[in-house]
């Protein structure tokens, strides 16, 4: 008897594939969709502040602030915890990483959270060059790690937030999503700071960055899950 009750719990469980999930479960996506739009604006109302010429001295005074105070009170294990995170959340390291994630959830057969996460990936990739592109914002001077290519936004604080939050979005449920999105969330945070840390990217870049990437991140996976909603409404329970 005992089992039975664990399993309906388990089947209430946000982000879980019961057909029985509490009524209250679609205004949750909602608010987390909502969330993820809200994310996306501010990343949008970042990257205006740093294109467009009458705001970016603006911008580029608080972002010169920020890399001398980097400059300023490096230490060299923290330099090597700054390498350490950027190699983690490289193409090289990210993309095998991504594609791992994606056999998994096909071979879970979790066909509507695989959509999602290709969306999201896809979406965020393709939004990096041309954004960069339009921005045409070159990077500080004296990075410490290779670098190439325009500065904004920062395509690891996008990866880094997309991969860490996607990954949780995809492969979790119930309670325990709001633990791993926790640590997901000061993960892609601290691998954005580490690019400024090493002076690969201004303080600005990786904000918008961050916004963009956990934007997607939240807003592609429940826009999916409220459209699902809308076309199969979750039955109440008797």
């Amino acid at each position: 008897m005992s089992g039975q009750r664990a399993q309906r719990a388990e089947d209430r469980s946000p982000g879980s594939g019961s057909e029985h999930a509490p009524v209250a479960l679609p205004a949750l996506r909602r608010r987390v969709l909502v969330a993820g739009l809200v994310l996306l604006v501010l990343g949008v109302l970042v990257t205006a502040l740093v294109a467009v010429t009458s705001t970016r001295s603006a911008v580029q005074a608080v972002d010169d602030g920020w890399y001398r105070l980097m400059v300023e009170h490096r230490w060299a294990p923290v330099v090597t915890l700054s390498d350490v995170l950027s190699t983690a959340f490289s193409a090289a390291v990210g993309w095998p990483v991504r594609i791992l994630v994606t056999v998994v959830i096909a071979v879970r057969r979790h066909w509507l959270a695989l959509a999602a996460w290709a969306s999201t990936v896809l979406l965020s990739e393709l939004l990096i060059g041309p954004t960069k592109m339009l921005v045409d914002r070159p990077r500080p001077s004296g990075s410490l790690i290779a670098t190439s290519g325009l500065s904004y936004p920062s395509g690891h604080a996008i990866a880094s937030a997309v991969t860490a939050i996607g990954v949780v979005m995809a492969l979790t449920s119930g309670r325990r999503r709001l633990y791993w999105m926790v640590v997901a969330a000061a993960l892609a945070a601290l691998v954005a700071l580490s690019r400024t840390y090493l002076s690969a990217h201004w303080l600005s870049d990786v904000v918008g960055g961050s916004l963009l990437g956990a934007g997607f991140a939240l807003a592609v996976p429940e826009a999916f899950e409220v459209a699902r909603d809308r076309i199969r409404p979750v039955p109440v329970d008797p």
